[in-house]
């Protein structure tokens, strides 16, 4: 019997995608096996271009020296990463980042939770209440800086005759730990509305017979919610939690630019801005690429931690 003749690629991709789904009551949703693929590409592209492509690129960056306008590179190996691991400058840098991280975390989960056990008790006004602290989340970063800013001029800020009231001179932009000291008030000030806004959901979702029982079986109220509203909370908090480290390595970027930029060198940063700092304004492309693979096995190593050990705290249901 002779071969059959062998078909075109476009023929057999033709006959693939026209092909009837082998057992369609497990696929009711897509009769053609790249129908799915179809509507998962653009997001796919999105995630390959502006994701994954800018790590690759800054993976194989950091084993480079490059020309800042691109005539050139010369490969170094790990020095970048030698580099950035010795210098001084960016291990201040990076335990500053850690000391930000849990303090403006700490502070923005419980000043969040707190207003939120608080509004969930208000009855008379609890609407005004409520939008007055949720709308502080509808600033943008870099607006909330500049509000910050002004509240923490030297020369004009209430903050700073505040403090010069009882006899400290604030001089934030100067002082190492009061320009980080500003850094986190306005940080923990951004973020409080987005925690106070999922643990109110979380405190009315707790069925009133479990409320109800609780005051039966504890008088105190703060043994009511330690031992039976927070463990319902959980869930919400682990969550949280994970946001709000995300939020301060990152997501602070701008409140750090508005607060710091065109100041003397001294002045706290995060590892995140060192990164920009010294890729677009010092042109070292392959040590700024290095601190930001480094950012990315610091931060990988975070969600593991939180997954594989804080989660099994958490109890769904």
């Amino acid at each position: 019997m002779p071969d059959a003749p062998r078909r075109s690629l476009s023929a057999r991709l033709s006959d693939w995608y026209f092909a009837e789904t082998p057992n369609p009551a497990k696929r009711v949703q897509f009769s053609r096996p790249l129908t799915p693929w179809i509507f998962l590409l653009p997001q796919l592209a999105i995630v390959v271009i502006f994701f994954y492509w800018p790590s690759v690129q800054a993976v194989t960056s950091s084993f480079y020296i490059e020309d800042p306008f691109g005539f050139g590179s010369t490969f170094v190996g790990f020095e970048n990463y030698t580099d950035a691991v010795t210098n001084s400058q960016y291990a201040s840098t990076a335990w500053f980042t850690a000391l930000f991280c849990v303090v403006v975390t700490a502070l923005s989960l419980g000043l969040g939770l707190l207003l939120a056990v608080k509004a969930d008790k208000v009855i008379r006004g609890a609407e005004t209440y409520k939008t007055l602290l949720i709308s502080v989340y509808a600033i943008a970063p870099p607006v909330a800086g500049l509000i910050g800013m002004m509240f923490f001029d030297m020369h004009m800020g209430p903050f700073t005759k505040l403090f010069a009231a009882f006899g400290y001179d604030l001089r934030v932009g100067i002082d190492y730990w009061d320009t980080a000291f500003a850094l986190t008030v306005i940080a923990v000030w951004k973020q409080i509305p987005y925690n106070f806004i999922f643990f109110l959901s979380g405190l009315q979702s707790v069925p009133v017979s479990v409320r109800e029982a609780a005051l039966i079986d504890a008088r105190s109220g703060w043994r009511r919610f330690k031992d039976i509203i927070l463990p319902l909370l959980a869930p919400t908090a682990f969550f949280l939690l994970v946001i709000n480290i995300t939020y301060t390595m990152f997501d602070t970027f701008s409140i750090i630019d508005v607060i710091v930029k065109d100041k003397p060198a001294n002045n706290p940063m995060t590892l995140v801005y060192k990164v920009c700092l010294d890729g677009f304004k010092g042109n070292d492309i392959g040590g700024s690429s290095a601190q930001s693979v480094i950012l990315m096995i610091v931060v990988a190593a975070l969600t593991v931690v939180q997954f594989r050990f804080l989660e099994r705290r958490v109890h769904y249901g």
